[in-house]
């Protein structure tokens, strides 16, 4: 695959306006690519980035096969790509200046690109997210559901909002989410777009919570869902993804799926429960590089 075939820009729209079909023609495998752009796009709608985006586009003969983009802060997201086009992409990548700290992608197409940039680059790849992508089958409620029932949070809940999702992020692991949060920078987190509904029991008191994305590209992903330590194993998060899928679906979605931790075999049991079908497995890796440039 010859470099040519990667076609570059800073143009959200006019990539959109290329490349967006390509996205919504696998809604749930793209569910990155497809919430990151639209963050991204809104954004510099709103001239909140004083940096662009480069976004790029594999187009042979005329027709988009895969996409990436790298963002200011140094993230690169990539759809599916053979191993072959990888290492091309990497080469030209690095050719043009572009050096990202972090990779995230499927997990055949990210480890190929580790390992490619690894060897244009010298940086190390450090692997530091696993996941498996889920998508809605049939909606099936669990039984029996607790008592109580779901809400959609409103202004007077963002204190517990964000002290659950600061709390999620401190289970997962998850340090830039974390630390954007702790600088007050909670509308720059990956949290700061998304819907959230908690299910209370009925006196009225959260005791679990479950957020969405707004529709794009006919799809939606769940994230995060949280229960305090002290409250799991009540039947609490099957029930409130219940009620986000619910209204996900009642809101015309036709793709709705969500992320799973492999080592947490109690959250993949629930969600398949539930009637959610495993799709991909998904990874990320970090660039650890000797040289100032670094992302």
């Amino acid at each position: 695959m010859l470099p040519d075939d990667w076609h570059l820009t800073q143009d959200v729209d006019d990539f959109l306006a290329r490349a967006g079909d390509f996205l919504r023609s696998r809604p749930a495998l793209h569910n990155t690519p497809l919430t990151d752009i639209e963050k991204l796009r809104i954004r510099r709608a709103a001239e909140r980035d004083a940096e662009a985006t480069v976004f790029g586009r594999l187009e042979p003969g005329g027709e988009v096969r895969a996409i990436f983009y790298l963002t200011p802060r140094g993230r690169l997201g990539l759809t599916p790509l053979p191993a072959e086009q990888t290492d091309t992409l990497a080469a030209h990548l690095a050719g043009l200046g572009h050096f990202p700290s972090n990779v995230i992608a499927d997990d055949d197409t990210a480890s190929a690109f580790a390992e490619s940039w690894q060897r244009h680059t010298g940086a190390a790849p450090v692997p530091f997210w696993r996941t498996h992508l889920y998508r809605l089958g049939t909606l099936t409620p669990p039984q029996p559901r607790p008592e109580g029932q779901g809400r959609i949070t409103g202004g007077e809940d963002r204190e517990q909002v964000v002290c659950w999702c600061r709390e999620f992020c401190v289970d997962v692991g998850e340090q830039s989410s974390l630390d954007l949060i702790d600088a007050g920078s909670w509308g720059d987190s990956r949290f700061g777009d998304r819907h959230f509904t908690f299910w209370e029991t009925p006196d009225g008191t959260p005791v679990s919570m479950a957020a969405a994305t707004s529709i794009v590209g006919g799809m939606v992903r769940v994230d995060p869902v949280y229960t305090p330590a002290h409250l799991r194993g009540r039947g609490y998060a099957g029930a409130v993804t219940v009620e986000v899928s619910r209204a996900a679906l009642a809101a015309g979605a036709t793709d709705i799926v969500l992320f799973t931790n492999p080592a947490n075999p109690t959250s993949n049991a629930l969600y398949q429960r539930i009637g959610y079908i495993h799709v991909a497995d998904f990874a990320g890796y970090k660039f650890s590089y000797g040289a100032p440039q670094a992302g």
